[in-house]
């Protein structure tokens, strides 16, 4: 699978998950939260989808893939999907797009993305295998890597800016610990002028926020 969602789109004309597909890694980013359960029949698995609150550019929403589509394309993909995990990991994938949309809608708020109905995702890519330059630093300081990454492409009114979103995973708080919790690093791409600006714009909110406390 490349980037989150493994569903191959390219012969399917519905709106398809916020996941590009172009690229495949040797193993699938989702294939860590498989679990060690005996292989079992796929043919219970729901053919429903999910309609993702992700707008897209043109009408509607984007769709995430069904447990079926999900199961078939990891296998496909030689994976070795697990089919009794899927009805937890598709959730958790869900889970997570739409963490991240709600991350580039804190970006986006107040910049007049409103005056034209909202900003929309164009299209999206998956880097699981390229680690942003903010990753490696963090890498460098004794963080660990994300598990994926992300760069989506989000247009405010004709104005389009490149979000480089970073996931990483950990444990949350709790008797056990056990409980997996997810950390998305998103923020726009300093590869323009726009990107620059709300990068700086938002580094001096924090600072005079900070300052006045």
């Amino acid at each position: 699978m490349s980037g989150g969602c493994p569903v191959d789109h390219t012969k399917d004309t519905s709106p398809s998950c916020p996941v590009d597909h172009s690229s495949t890694p040797s193993t699938s980013t989702w294939s860590r939260f498989f679990s060690n359960a005996p292989s079992s029949s796929h043919a219970s698995l729901s053919n429903d989808r999910e309609t993702s609150s992700i707008p897209r550019l043109n009408d509607g929403n984007w769709v995430y893939p069904s447990e079926a589509q999900f199961f078939a394309a990891m296998a496909r993909k030689n994976h070795n999907p697990q089919a009794a995990d899927m009805k937890t990991i598709v959730p958790i994938h869900n889970a997570v797009n739409e963490r991240a949309w709600a991350e580039v809608l804190k970006w986006e708020a107040g910049r007049g993305g409103d005056a034209c109905g909202g900003v929309r995702l164009v299209n999206f890519q998956g880097k699981p295998n390229e680690r942003s330059p903010k990753a490696r630093l963090k890498m460098l300081l004794g963080y660990s890597a994300p598990f994926d990454r992300h760069d989506w492409i989000v247009d405010r009114c004709g104005v389009q800016t490149r979000y480089i979103i970073d996931f990483y995973t950990g444990h949350s708080d709790g008797p056990s610990g056990n409980n997996l919790s997810f950390y998305l690093d998103a923020r726009p791409a300093l590869d323009n002028w726009e990107g620059v600006n709300m990068r700086v714009q938002h580094f001096f909110g924090r600072w005079f926020r900070s300052s006045s406390s």
